[in-house]
C-alpha cells in the first residue's frame, strides 16, 4: 500500500479546505455534499452523537450560525492508497480561551468524488505541555 501520495494529499487537502470554509461560513448544502449520504456515517460531535446522514443534517440545520469562527493549527492528512485518507487538526475559538478543539475525519473516495464517512470532535482543556 502507499502512503501519503501527493496528488491524493492535494486531493483531500483541498476537500479539507473546502469543509473548513462551509463550517464556519455556516454553509450547509456544502457541508451535506462532504458527507456521505447513507446511514452508517456517522459523526461524534461535542455533545452528541449522530448516526446517520439525516442525524447530520438535522444537527447542522438546527446549529446556530453565530460563533463557528475557529482557526485551526497542526493539521496532519495522511493518504491510505487512492481511495482512503484521515485528516486531524486542533482547532480554537476565542470564545473559548484555554480550550482546544480536537477533529478527526475518515475519508473515502466514492465514484461522486471524496466524502466523510466518520467524523469525531472533542474539546478539551490546553495541555500544558502542547506535545
Amino acid at each position: 500500500m502507499e502512503i501519503d501520495l501527493p496528488d491524493v494529499l492535494a486531493e483531500v487537502g483541498a476537500e479539507f479546505a473546502r469543509y473548513e470554509a462551509a463550517l464556519v461560513g455556516n454553509d450547509t448544502a456544502t457541508l451535506g455534499q462532504l458527507f456521505r449520504d447513507d446511514p452508517r456515517t456517522l459523526r461524534y460531535g461535542v455533545g452528541e452523537n449522530l448516526y446517520g446522514y439525516e442525524a447530520i443534517q438535522a444537527f447542522r440545520a438546527a446549529r446556530s450560525p453565530a460563533g463557528l469562527m475557529r482557526r485551526t493549527a497542526k493539521t496532519v492528512i495522511t493518504s491510505y492508497g487512492r481511495d482512503t485518507a484521515v485528516a486531524s487538526t486542533l482547532f480554537y475559538r476565542d470564545s473559548a480561551p484555554g480550550r482546544v478543539g480536537r477533529q478527526m475525519q475518515t475519508w473515502i473516495r466514492f465514484s461522486e468524488g471524496w466524502r466523510i464517512v466518520a467524523a469525531h470532535v472533542s474539546i478539551i482543556d490546553e495541555p500544558r505541555d502542547p506535545t
